[in-house]
């Protein structure tokens, strides 16, 4: 399986050692990265919904109405660089458009392919269930001033200072082993129960989309799904 890059000794090691030395391999997390970048593929398959729906190791943050026809989850990487763009170029008319209107639920699910992308989700719920989804927003914002700099952690303490996050809650949060736990079972679960090796990866009412995808294609596929 292509995410098993790092054991989990050795993923939780390359991460406490980003902590306490500040130093978080950026070159092998960048390879990392664009390892797992955009993979399309031609055959979507469906997934039961109570599959989709099973209870994970986290509890899920949903934006959007309960009610909505056409729920969306997406399990992407906080240093994957499509997963960033998808943020950027679609995420603004998917919110406003259909999120907003009541006509998506929508959720995005933890799938850290490196250390770095771990740590950026445990940052993310350590700033609490009201402000996870506004952090995430934040990271993917300004990947590129924190993922893929000389100095990483630094870099992301930086980062997330902005939203409130102290260094000492830095610090604390990515200590916590059982979050650490979770947000790496989250992705392993999505990999074994959903066979998903690549961020980002969409379920549009259980239909499995790999890759990312263009406001076009979000209408597309929006559209195919409430006439169904």
């Amino acid at each position: 399986m292509r995410i098993s890059m790092f054991r989990p000794s050795t993923r939780r090691r390359l991460l406490r050692d980003a902590v306490v030395t500040g130093f978080a391999l950026p070159v092998v997390l960048r390879t990392t990265t664009l390892a797992f970048a955009q993979v399309k593929s031609d055959d979507a398959q469906i997934v039961p919904t109570e599959k989709l729906m099973a209870e994970g190791p986290l509890p899920d943050m949903w934006i959007g109405s309960k009610d909505a026809p056409v729920t969306i989850i997406e399990y992407a990487s906080m240093t994957c660089p499509h997963c960033a763009a998808f943020h950027a170029e679609t995420w603004p008319t998917l919110k406003s458009k259909y999120i907003d209107t009541g006509k998506v639920r929508f959720v995005l699910r933890e799938f850290p392919l490196d250390p770095l992308a771990t740590a950026g989700f445990m940052l993310a719920r350590c700033a609490g269930p009201d402000k996870r989804n506004a952090m995430t927003d934040l990271l993917f914002d300004q990947q590129k001033n924190w993922a893929f700099v000389d100095k990483p952690v630094d870099a992301l303490a930086a980062t997330v200072k902005q939203a409130g996050i102290s260094q000492a809650q830095f610090e604390s949060c990515l200590k916590d082993q059982k979050l650490y736990d979770q947000v790496n079972q989250t992705r392993d679960k999505a990999s074994t129960d959903l066979k998903i090796d690549a961020t980002p990866t969409f379920f549009i009412n259980g239909r499995k989309y790999a890759g990312e995808l263009s406001v076009a294609q979000i209408d597309k596929d929006i559209d195919e799904a409430t006439k169904k």
